[in-house]
């Protein structure tokens, strides 16, 4: 059994990652700020924590992963709001693998979004450019770190059921749709395979199997 810290753990992906890894025997603990949350994530088999990572300081952040095999980052500020997005998904972000590297909790995978990277093409007046900057800068650092990484980056989130089949490196031209099932069962795989550390895998719902799918 491993144990696996989800940061954001109320989110969507979050909640079908946490069920998915505790049906396979895992130990999970989902953090998450509001503490009305904690029933629905007990209900996914997790362990709630209330954790703010918005204003938690590397240090206490490194205290809740003590312990872990894995962290998950899953959260977000949820955007309409730039100051909160950088707060939330550059800064909190950066913490939470500084953090993980303090506790020597090595493994460590990222949701990010499919085309995350400083050319994002996203212009400045435009509502999404925040976020842009933000994951970019995440994923960047995480690069630089000496954490075993791997970026997640799935095209446009949805609530379809989850087919277990996707595409790696989807063609711009088709569609780039990804069910937020199918993101967390590869988060599932990636945790589960050592060989993804040290990969972004960017994919869309599609035609693989997702274990053929990652093969490098």
């Amino acid at each position: 059994m491993t144990r696996i810290a989800i940061i954001g753990g109320h989110g969507k992906v979050a909640l079908h990652l946490s069920r998915l890894l505790t049906e396979e025997g895992h130990s999970v603990t989902s953090f998450f700020r509001n503490p009305n949350h904690a029933a629905a994530v007990a209900e996914t088999g997790a362990t709630p924590s209330v954790l703010d990572v918005e204003n938690a300081a590397t240090a206490a952040i490194a205290e809740a992963l003590k312990g872990h095999d894995a962290v998950v980052w899953s959260a977000g500020a949820g955007g309409g709001n730039p100051a909160r997005t950088y707060a939330v998904d550059r800064d909190a972000a950066i913490r939470s693998m500084d953090a993980a590297a303090q506790v020597g909790v090595s493994r460590y995978v990222m949701v990010s979004y499919l085309g995350a990277r400083k050319e994002h093409g996203i212009s400045e007046d435009n509502a999404f450019f925040p976020y842009a900057e933000a994951k970019a800068a995440a994923d960047d650092y995480l690069r630089g770190t000496d954490l075993a990484w791997t970026i997640l980056g799935p095209g446009s989130l949805t609530d379809k059921p989850g087919s277990g089949l996707i595409d790696v490196d989807p063609s711009p031209e088709g569609s780039r749709e990804t069910s937020r099932s199918n993101t967390a069962s590869v988060a599932v795989a990636v945790l589960d395979l050592p060989e993804t550390a040290g990969r972004t895998v960017e994919f869309c719902d599609g035609s693989l199997p997702i274990a053929a799918a990652l093969q490098p």
